[in-house]
C-alpha cells in the first residue's frame, strides 16, 4: 500500500479522495492553483503546492508541474480525479515515466476510449450495441450536413475528445447541423485542443444510463450495476440514481456483460465508466466510456457498499479483487444532485460570487454531502460551477425522493445563485416521481425555465398558515402572541386565516379547516423547522422589509403578512411593470465575449444571432429579442463581462 499520495485535482473530488486516504492511513499531498490558495482541500490535506495561475492552463491542466510536486513531496502515486487531466494518456506515460503510479487505467485504455471515434470502432468490435452514425473525421460543414441527411435527421454532433456536454449538438435541420458543426468544432478545440467531430442518430426520448465498472488487472472485471442520468441540462447531469427505475433484471445484466466486453477488449484496469443511450423499447446503445472516477459515483457506492476511491488505490498498488461478480448486492435506493452555482431562471447560466453563507444539511441517516467549499469560499469563473453533491439513501425509492427533499430544504447557500429550488422542483415533480424519465425531461417540463414551483392549493394554505407563524414572531420579538384576524398575500394572492396562540406556535383557521404550526424560529435564523399538521417541514427565510421570501420544496415565495383593513388598501395599490429591455443585449452571465456578429447601422431581426459569450469553457450564442437597427455596441470582443452588462443596444 502507498504511504503518500498526490491528488491532482481540486474542489469536492479532491475531498472527498482525502477522506478515504485519511481512512486507509495515507498521507496526502494537494496541488492548488492562485485561485485555490485558501480552498478547503488545501488546507484538509497534510501538505500542499502552489503550481499556478488561476486558468486550470496555468495550473492543473500542467502535468509537469504536478508531477514535480510529487517528487519533491515524496508520493508514490497521482491519483487524477475528474476532469482535468484525469483522461489524458500522456500523462499517465509522463507519471510513470517518473516513476509514480497513475491511480487509474492504463495509459493505452485511456486513449482508445478518450477517442470517441475509436471507441465507437473499438465497441463495435467487442460486440456492444452502437448507434447508427458516421465515425470517420468530418472537414466541413458542408460535409456534415450531407452526413447529417444521410444518417437521418435528427442527429447529434460531438467532440471526438469531448466530455462533460462540451463539444456537443442535437441539430434537427441543416442549418442547425451547419451552426453546430461549427459551435461544436469551437468548443472542442477550446476545451480539448482537438476540433474533430463525429455525427450520430439522435435516439428521441432517450434515457443515459451507464454501467459501473471495475478491473483489477488480472484478468478480473466486474459490473456493480447501473445508474440512471437521465435528468440533465446542455447535456449536463444534473440528478443521478442508483439503481434505474427504467431497466428490467434481463436488460441490465445484458448492459453490465457489454460493459465488461468492452472494459476487457481494452485490457481495462480500476474503475470507469460505460455509458449507454436506452430508447423506451429498452434497446440499448453505446455512448462512451470514462476512463475515469466519475461524478455520480457515490450512489453505487451508497447501493454496493463499496468505496470506489478505495478500490482505485488498492488496484493500483497492485491488490486484486477478492469478490465475484456473484459476490455483489443491490442495497436499496441512492439519489444524488449536483448543487450548481448557477441561476435556473437564466437558462441555468452560471453564477460567480462569494458563498456569503453556506450551511450543509445536518448529518442523518442516509444523507450524505460531498463539497469542496465552505461558508465564505469564493466561486470562480475558472471552473466548473458545481458547489457540492448531495445523495440520499432509502430501502426504496420513494424513502430516497422523500430524504432527497429534505435535505434540500436544509441545504442553505447565499451570495450566488444556485439550483436548489430548481431541483427541489424535480424532486416532487409526479413525472420524476414516476420514474418517467428522458434526457429530454428538463426541457419538456420546464421550456420557459425555471421560477420556482407553483402550489398546489394545500400547499398555499400551509403556507400562509407557516408565514404567519414567522411574521407574528417577528413582531412580537418575544412578547406573547394574540388571537387575530389576518390576511396573508403570497406573491398578491391573498389567503384569510383566524389565528390563535398555542403553546409552542398557533392554530390557524381557513374557513372549515384547522391547521397547527409549532416551532421555535426566530428573527435572524436562516431555517425554520415547523411541526405542521404532525409532520416535520423545513422553511428557509429572508426577512426583506415588510416581506418573507421563503424558499421550500422547490417554491419560492414572497409572503405579506397584514391586518385585514391593511390588505383592503393593498390590493388597491398599482403593480410596476418592469423596465422594457427588448431593445438592449445584455450578458446573461459572468463571462468573456468572444465574438460580435454585428456592427453599428446593421438591421436585426428577432432570434437573429449578434454575440456569443464563452463562460466556463461553455460557448453560448446571443439572439436579438427583438428588430431593429443596431444603434451603438457596448463592448468589444475580448471584454470580461458582467451579469446584465449591455453589449449593443438597437433603435
Amino acid at each position: 500500500m502507498f504511504n503518500k499520495i498526490l491528488i491532482a485535482n481540486r474542489g469536492e473530488i479532491a475531498c472527498r479522495i482525502i477522506k478515504t486516504c485519511r481512512r486507509l492511513g495515507i498521507g496526502t499531498v494537494a496541488v492548488y492553483s492562485e485561485a485555490d490558495r485558501d480552498a478547503l482541500h488545501v488546507r484538509m490535506a497534510d501538505e500542499a503546492f502552489h503550481i499556478g495561475g488561476a486558468a486550470a492552463s496555468e495550473s492543473y491542466l500542467l502535468g509537469d508541474r504536478i508531477i514535480a510536486a510529487a517528487k519533491e513531496s515524496g508520493a508514490q502515486a497521482i491519483h487524477p480525479g475528474f476532469g482535468f487531466l484525469s483522461e489524458r494518456a500522456a500523462f499517465v506515460e509522463a507519471v510513470e515515466a517518473a516513476g509514480l503510479v497513475f491511480i487509474g487505467p492504463p495509459a493505452s485504455a485511456i486513449a482508445a476510449m478518450g477517442d470517441k471515434i475509436e471507441s465507437k470502432r473499438l465497441a463495435a468490435q467487442a460486440g456492444v450495441n452502437t448507434v447508427p452514425g458516421y465515425i470517420g473525421e468530418i472537414d466541413s460543414a458542408e460535409e456534415a450536413v450531407g452526413i447529417a441527411e444521410e444518417v437521418g435527421l435528427p442527429v447529434m454532433i460531438k467532440a471526438s475528445a469531448g466530455g462533460g456536454g462540451k463539444g456537443m449538438r442535437i441539430a434537427r435541420t441543416p442549418e442547425e447541423v451547419r451552426d453546430g458543426f461549427r459551435s461544436a468544432q469551437n468548443e472542442a478545440r477550446g476545451s480539448f485542443g482537438d476540433e474533430r467531430v463525429f455525427i450520430e442518430r439522435y435516439v428521441e426520448q432517450p434515457r443515459h444510463i451507464e454501467i459501473q465498472v471495475l478491473a483489477d488487472g488480472e484478468g478480473r472485471c466486474l459490473y456493480l450495476w447501473e445508474r440512471e442520468c437521465s435528468i440533465q441540462r446542455r447535456h449536463q447531469k444534473v440528478v443521478e440514481e442508483a439503481p434505474s427505475p427504467f431497466l428490467d433484471e434481463a436488460t441490465r445484466i445484458a448492459m453490465g456483460e457489454q460493459a465488461v466486453a468492452l472494459a476487457q477488449a481494452v485490457d481495462y484496469r480500476s474503475a470507469g465508466t460505460v455509458e449507454f443511450i436506452v430508447d423506451q423499447k429498452r434497446n440499448f446503445y453505446f455512448l462512451e466510456m470514462n476512463t475515469r472516477l466519475q461524478v455520480e459515483h457515490p450512489v453505487t457506492e451508497m447501493i454496493t457498499g463499496l468505496d470506489l476511491v478505495e478500490w482505485m488505490i488498492r488496484i493500483a498498488a497492485g491488490e486484486s479483487l477478492p469478490f465475484e461478480q456473484g459476490d455483489l448486492r443491490r442495497d436499496g435506493w441512492a439519489i444524488e444532485s449536483r448543487i450548481y452555482a448557477e441561476d435556473p431562471a437564466r437558462g441555468f447560466l452560471p453564477s460567480i460570487g462569494r458563498l456569503r453563507r453556506y450551511q450543509e444539511p445536518p448529518e442523518a441517516e442516509g444523507v450524505r454531502v460531498d463539497s469542496g467549499v465552505e461558508e465564505g469560499a469564493e466561486i470562480s469563473m475558472y471552473y466548473d460551477p458545481m458547489i457540492a453533491k448531495l445523495v440520499t439513501w432509502g430501502p426504496d425509492r420513494e424513502r430516497a425522493i422523500e430524504r432527497h427533499q429534505a435535505a434540500l430544504d436544509n441545504f442553505y447557500i447565499r451570495g450566488i445563485d444556485h439550483n436548489i429550488p430548481f431541483l427541489s422542483a424535480v424532486m416532487a415533480h409526479p413525472r420524476f416521481r414516476e420514474g418517467r424519465l428522458s434526457t429530454d425531461f428538463i426541457a419538456e417540463e420546464f421550456p420557459e425555465g425555471f421560477a420556482g414551483r407553483l402550489l398546489e392549493e394545500q400547499e398555499r394554505r400551509e403556507m400562509a398558515a407557516m408565514a404567519a407563524l414567522l411574521e407574528l414572531r417577528r413582531q412580537a420579538r418575544g412578547a406573547p402572541l394574540a388571537k387575530q384576524d389576518l390576511v396573508v398575500e403570497l406573491d398578491r394572492e391573498p389567503v384569510a386565516l383566524s389565528v390563535e396562540p398555542t403553546e409552542d406556535g398557533i392554530r390557524a383557521v381557513m374557513g372549515e379547516e384547522s391547521l397547527e404550526v409549532a416551532g421555535d424560529w426566530w428573527p435572524g435564523e436562516p431555517l425554520a423547522h415547523f411541526l405542521l399538521a404532525g409532520r416535520e417541514v423545513t422553511l428557509q427565510v429572508e426577512c426583506s422589509g415588510l416581506y418573507l421570501q421563503i424558499f421550500h420544496g422547490g417554491a419560492i415565495v414572497r409572503a405579506l403578512v397584514m391586518r385585514p383593513a391593511v390588505a383592503a388598501l393593498s390590493a388597491l395599490m398599482p403593480v410596476k411593470a418592469p423596465p422594457d429591455l427588448s431593445k438592449f443585449v445584455l450578458s446573461p452571465m459572468p463571462g468573456l465575449l468572444v465574438s460580435l456578429k454585428v456592427k453599428v447601422g446593421m438591421e436585426v431581426k428577432v432570434g437573429e444571432e449578434v454575440a456569443v459569450v464563452e463562460a466556463m469553457k461553455m460557448e453560448n450564442v446571443l439572439r436579438a429579442l427583438a428588430d431593429g437597427r443596431v444603434k451603438a455596441i457596448h463592448a468589444e470582443p475580448g471584454t470580461s463581462l458582467s451579469v446584465d452588462q449591455k453589449i449593443l443596444e438597437l433603435e
